[in-house]
């Protein structure tokens, strides 16, 4: 890739701003939903988003392949020879989206070596970007105002702040937080739960139910910047194009390294 990660960032983000227009230009109007074969949820919006960032990586970066929840399927045995390839979700938080509660994200991820090493998530509803990149460190954006350093919370204070699905959560989760002890709730959609770990403002985020690689990439990228680790369960870190499915292991978002977080895993 001629240009590095730190040059990228700019032209990423207007790309998932751009597409966070073509998503506002739907969301103030009727959402017509149509029914995906897995029972997903999905919206105009999210097919002009696709449509829009795939656009725009191509002319920014017409060597690098993408793969978007969108997109038509990849084959593992075209994919795996992929050194370095774009994982995009143009509209993540579907079901929050159609209820208008404003948490809802674009997730723009460069995958090498399977691993997300630069991450742009932007909130349409809120003008606001969370990304990093491996040469940089994580960043906070308001519209109008300068980008701000972000990092996670180290150590976690107590009580904890834990940050759970507003959509699902399941009897695992209750199970978890019951062995955690005291600790503070925070619902939130969408992969806005894994920016609020990076950004300092929660502490972990066990998910504990499916979720598929494109729904997590880009904010693992952003909370690993931030000096979190986004591990499944295992110990391991939450890799990408590594087997043939695209879904994800159950996994932990943390920001304090120093606590092992899976010690309240049910055993």
């Amino acid at each position: 890739m001629q240009k590095n990660l730190k040059q990228l960032i700019p032209a990423v983000l207007d790309i998932a701003r751009g597409a966070g227009r073509e998503i506002l230009d739907i969301y103030r109007g009727d959402i017509a939903v149509e029914t995906k074969s897995d029972d997903s949820p999905l919206t105009a919006a999210d097919k002009a988003a696709h449509h829009y960032i795939v656009r725009g990586l191509t002319a920014l970066t017409p060597d690098i392949p993408i793969l978007s929840e969108e997109s038509v399927t990849v084959p593992f045995s075209e994919r795996s020879s992929w050194q370095e390839y774009w994982l995009v979700d143009p509209l993540d938080g579907t079901k929050e989206f159609i209820k208008k509660n404003g948490e809802f994200t674009v997730n723009i991820a460069l995958i090498q070596g399977n691993q997300a090493v630069l991450g742009v998530v932007h909130v349409p509803d809120k003008s606001t970007d969370y990304y990093g990149c491996t040469e940089s460190g994580s960043f906070i954006q308001h519209e109008g105002q300068p980008a701000k350093s972000i990092s996670v919370t180290s150590p976690a204070p107590v009580p904890v702040r834990v940050v759970g699905s507003r959509s699902h959560r399941g009897e695992l989760v209750d199970a978890y937080l019951a062995k955690l002890g005291e600790h503070e709730m925070v619902s939130m959609g969408s992969s806005l739960k894994l920016c609020l770990v990076a950004a300092g403002e929660a502490d972990v985020y066990p998910r504990l139910g499916l979720t598929s690689e494109w729904d997590t990439a880009a904010a693992q990228a952003v909370v690993e910047c931030a000096g979190g680790k986004v591990i499944s369960l295992d110990g391991s870190p939450l890799l990408y194009n590594a087997k043939a499915d695209i879904l994800n292991p159950h996994f932990i978002v943390y920001g304090d390294t120093s606590h092992d977080w899976t010690r309240y895993l049910q055993p």
